[in-house]
């Protein structure tokens, strides 16, 4: 089969190995598509390595058909339409993976659209409701609000009833992020975000991909008995945290990564979205959110689109589809 590699930050597709499998409990797939990541990019400058056993083939999530299927596997069959999360191997034309990371598409929609759900809604559900113990009628702060994961956890909000507001890099995004269903927000360019939020009312929940550099303004708005999940350090890994604000607000901070996870983990990650988000895909309630799409032999010029903060949602790679 053909992939993606890999080699000194320069990427390939070239004929690699095809992955040896099914076992008992895991599918194969024919890959159409590809979500890119920025786990992705930074695998490729050599910062994010896939976890022990994993392929050096990057691609967290892809939609594809299923070929075959493990002797244990009884909710999925060959010839069905799926998205999966994987921990590596997703830019390539075929995947085998534990069938507990596989999910079948919601109803009315179609690979393209699946392609885009798995990493995505997974990382937004798992640190809002899971890591982050979001309950009713509290208030998010998300930073980084017109990438892939930021407009998810946007959607996931505004269907389940709490307010987020959302800093970004310029007005068109945050003219989007509100179309989207974003409270409020700001544009980072702008200065700090402090005076805004806390106008606001202050969050209770905060998804952070930055970092150090938010830390200090990010304990300010965060309120009593508040969770600050940080997922990404974009901004740094360094930071001076005010213990005494930590211990007196009883404020929680928590790190949070998906795809080190157990498979027994990221498969309750996945039933949770198959029983609270795709049927309000389905419905129509909540929608994908692409950007853009490229063939997955110009994966250059797509990373490069990512580097550049250019996307409003997710950007995605044909494999075995058509590019729009």
């Amino acid at each position: 089969m053909y992939a993606v590699e890999f080699v000194d930050q320069n990427a390939y597709w070239q004929k690699t190995a095809t992955p040896s499998g099914p076992d008992a409990d895991e599918v194969r797939l024919r890959v159409a598509w590809a979500g890119i990541n920025r786990a992705d990019l930074m695998q490729r400058a050599g910062h994010y390595p896939p976890p022990p056993g994993v392929t050096n083939i990057p691609g967290l999530e892809v939609s594809g058909t299923i070929t075959h299927v493990g002797d244990n596997v009884t909710h999925l069959k060959p010839g069905d339409e799926v998205c999966a999360l994987l921990a590596g191997g997703g830019y390539a034309e075929e995947v085998v993976v534990d069938a507990r990371q596989v999910l079948p598409l919601p109803e009315g929609i179609s690979l393209r659209e699946g392609a885009v759900l798995p990493e995505v809604f997974a990382t937004a559900w798992l640190n809002l409701f899971m890591e982050g113990a979001l309950k009713q009628d509290e208030r998010v702060l998300l930073h980084a609000g017109a990438s892939g994961v930021g407009t998810a956890v946007i959607k996931l909000c505004h269907a389940f009833g709490h307010p987020c507001f959302v800093t970004v890099g310029s007005q068109e995004k945050l003219d989007a992020c509100r179309t989207l269903g974003a409270s409020e927000g700001w544009n980072r360019h702008d200065g700090s975000f402090v005076e805004a939020v806390k106008a606001w009312g202050g969050a209770d929940v905060i998804l952070d991909p930055v970092g150090a550099s938010y830390l200090t303004d990010n304990q300010k708005v965060l309120n009593a008995d508040g969770r600050l999940v940080l997922i990404g350090i974009m901004g740094g890994r360094n930071a001076s945290l005010d213990m005494g604000r930590m211990l007196m607000k009883r404020q929680r901070f928590i790190g949070s990564t998906l795809r080190a996870k157990s498979v027994a983990a990221k498969g309750e990650i996945m039933d949770a979205l198959y029983q609270h988000v795709w049927p309000r895909i389905a419905n129509g309630e909540i929608t994908s959110q692409i950007d853009r799409s490229w063939p997955i032999q110009a994966v250059d010029e797509a990373h490069a689109y990512m580097q550049q903060d250019a996307n409003t949602g997710k950007i995605l790679l044909a494999v075995t589809a058509d590019a729009d």
